[in-house]
Order: structure tokens, then C-alpha cells, then sequence
């Protein structure tokens, strides 16, 4: 097994596990998930924490431990603090506007965009250049996060585009005549 799979999954104060056959119900103050194990592992609850183990020595089962593992802690993360993608927009008239479960996106194309934001997601606009993607799952974060960077990604000269808050973006050097 990986040195992942052979740590325990330490259980966050404020929330409530629940391990019922092949089924992980996690309660905590920013909601409640659930994640379904493989039939192949197995999890044992013991002193604050989750333990993992694969079911018999085969192969797969012992791939299977480490990704299980790490879907559990990520739900135990999301129930107890949350999941944050930061998006800014950097170029001159792109602007972004929250409005309920619609977000309004500017990006200098001949028409706006309307992005309808999926159930368990929040999306906030502090200012008109920053989006704020929120939720518990982090799978769920990330994808709806990669959705609006793909509508106008950075370009490699002027770094117009959208892009993440920590992203670096390759400059080129424009064409020398």
C-alpha cells in the first residue's frame, strides 16, 4: 500500500461520521456529503479516526485504498471548512455579476454570458473582476471553477483572460519585424 493509504483519516472536530456498509455520511457545520466505497476496501472506525484497508492482496485493492482514502478526506475537509476557487478577470470591460443563481460574465465577445451555477455551489463577486467559487465537494469546485476560465482562457501575450488567483501565466515576446 502507499504511505497515503496507510494513514488514518483524522475526523475534525463539529462533525459526525457515519459508516454504514459501503457508505461514508459526513455532518458537519458547513453541511453533509456522503461518499461510496469501493466494494473492495474496507474502513474501520477507531479514536477519532477512519481507517483503511483493502479487502483481500489483490492488486486493485490495494490501488483502490489510497483513492478511497483521499475521496474521505476530502469530504471530511469539505463538511468541516469548505472548498474556495478564486477567478480573476483580467482585461479591459470584463466584468462579472452574481445574481442568485446566475452568474453575468462580460468577456468581449458579441454577447453575455449567462452561467447557471449548479446545485451545492455558491458563487460570489466581491468586486467585477473576482469570482469567488464556493462548496463542499471539491471535485465539484474545481470543475465549475474550469467551466468559466474555459470560456475565455488567458491568452499568452497580454495575460487577457480569465484565470485562477495564483496562476502564472508563460508571456510571449510579441513579433519582431
Amino acid at each position: 500500500m502507499s504511505r497515503i493509504a496507510k494513514k488514518p483519516v483524522q475526523i475534525p472536530s463539529g462533525v459526525t461520521v457515519e459508516v454504514v456498509g459501503d457508505t461514508i455520511k459526513a455532518r458537519g457545520p458547513k453541511g453533509e456529503g456522503v461518499q461510496v466505497l469501493h466494494a473492495d476496501v474496507i474502513v474501520s472506525e477507531a479514536e477519532g479516526s477512519l481507517i483503511f484497508a483493502p479487502r483481500d492482496a489483490s492488486a486493485d485493492s490495494v490501488a483502490l485504498v489510497g483513492t478511497m482514502r483521499s475521496l474521505t478526506q476530502n469530504l471530511l475537509t469539505g463538511v468541516s471548512s469548505g472548498y474556495e476557487k478564486k477567478l480573476e478577470l483580467v482585461g479591459v470591460g470584463y466584468r462579472a455579476q452574481a445574481q442568485g443563481k446566475m452568474l453575468n460574465l462580460s468577456l468581449g465577445f458579441s454577447h453575455p454570458i449567462e452561467y447557471s451555477v449548479p446545485e451545492g455551489i455558491t458563487i460570489e463577486t466581491p468586486t467585477q473582476t473576482e469570482v469567488l467559487v464556493k462548496g463542499i465537494d471539491l471535485q465539484k469546485v474545481g470543475q465549475v471553477a474550469a467551466e468559466i476560465r474555459a470560456y475565455r482562457p488567458p491568452e499568452p501575450y497580454k495575460g487577457k483572460g480569465v484565470k485562477y488567483a495564483n496562476e502564472q501565466i508563460l508571456r510571449k515576446e510579441a513579433k519582431k519585424k
